[in-house]
């Protein structure tokens, strides 16, 4: 049996990847920062399996810190893939973008390091879309493409987030090529995820939704977000373990982009009694509540800016169909409205 660390477990995504992993077969070590963290993905897991599942024999857990060193050599001893999901993705940028930066690429280093040591030789690495979009495009390409790297002088591109999984990401591929070439790694690059949670933690990405539905903004800026389903973002990193041809590879996962507007819309027309704004602000008045709001601020790269991302390469070579935006976006709706997360 193939036995898969995991770090990030805990993660909304990590939750997802853990119990498409069990699903598959896998034997799953899932690494978390504390033991209360284990005992809330066991939970996650107990709730969507099926009756009988043997999950404790299936599924095991480590400590472990992105910022230190100890415990990994016993976290990757038997593992045959490492899935390195672990990185902080916060809505607003920090003061210091080090916070972000500096766990992210020695975090990513750290595990791959590791993993290197032990002689795992399958790696498959959370990116983002962060690491390919802060770029300006070639002349003659309309889209991003898995070709594409973020510039972190861009003014996309030098936004601490993206600049956090850009240098991680790079650095992952400037290790193997440099000192160890025999790792076959695959980087999964999502865009913003939607999608209903496992369980009642889930991560930032869910709270634009959220933020929608309670009519935080009574008008919406001019933006443009691609959207991918958290259960196809889990299902490309179990394919990619058993798919050749994914080894040295980037795979963009995006399901297609919508405006804000008709990100408000689609929520709009499933939830009549919420208070939703679909009127577009004027980007003066974003640039002046971005002096007040961090959340506003780290849209103003984007503001305006309508490019989508091509995730063709993922539908071909990883075989994934993509869930409907707008699918994503009600059943996350749903799922905030019945667990009691918005505002009456």
């Amino acid at each position: 049996m193939t036995k898969v660390l995991l770090t990030g477990s805990s993660g909304y995504i990590g939750k997802h990847i853990t119990l498409q992993l069990l699903e598959a077969g896998f034997e799953v070590r899932a690494s978390t920062r504390s033991k209360g963290k284990q005992e809330e993905v066991r939970a996650a897991m107990a709730k969507h399996l099926k009756p009988g599942f043997e999950l404790d024999k299936k599924l095991s857990f480590i400590e472990l810190d992105l910022e230190s060193d100890n415990g990994w050599d016993a976290a990757l001893k038997g593992v045959d893939v490492l899935i390195h999901s672990a990185s902080p993705f916060p809505i607003a940028s920090p003061k210091d973008e080090n916070d972000l930066v500096r766990p992210a690429v020695e975090g990513t280093l750290r595990a791959l390091r590791a993993a290197h040591k032990a002689g795992v030789k399958r790696v498959i690495l959370t990116s983002s879309v962060a690491a390919i979009y802060g770029n300006d495009l070639a002349p003659g390409k309309t889209e991003f493409d898995e070709t594409t790297w973020s510039d972190v002088n861009h003014p996309v591109g030098r936004v601490a987030y993206t600049k956090s999984k850009t240098l991680a990401e790079k650095a992952a591929w400037d290790y193997i090529a440099s000192d160890a070439p025999e790792l076959e790694l695959t980087t999964i690059n999502p865009v913003l995820v939607a999608g209903e949670p496992l369980d009642e933690h889930f991560g930032a990405s869910v709270s634009v939704v959220e933020r929608i539905l309670n009519g935080v903004d009574p008008m919406l800026p001019d933006l443009s977000f691609s959207i991918v389903d958290v259960k196809d973002v889990a299902a490309m990193h179990v394919k990619a373990i058993t798919t050749d041809s994914a080894k040295g590879e980037r795979f963009i996962a995006s399901a297609g982009s919508r405006t804000f507007i008709q990100i408000a819309k689609t929520l709009k027309a499933a939830f009549p009694n919420r208070k939703i704004s679909t009127i577009q602000a004027p980007s003066f008045v974003i640039r002046f509540l971005a002096l007040f709001d961090g959340e506003v601020k780290a849209v103003l790269p984007t503001l305006g800016k309508h490019i989508g991302v091509n995730s063709s390469k993922a539908q071909k070579v990883l075989g994934i169909k993509f869930i409907s935006p707008e699918v994503s976006l009600v059943v996350t709706g749903n799922y905030l409205v019945k667990n009691g997360f918005l505002k009456s």
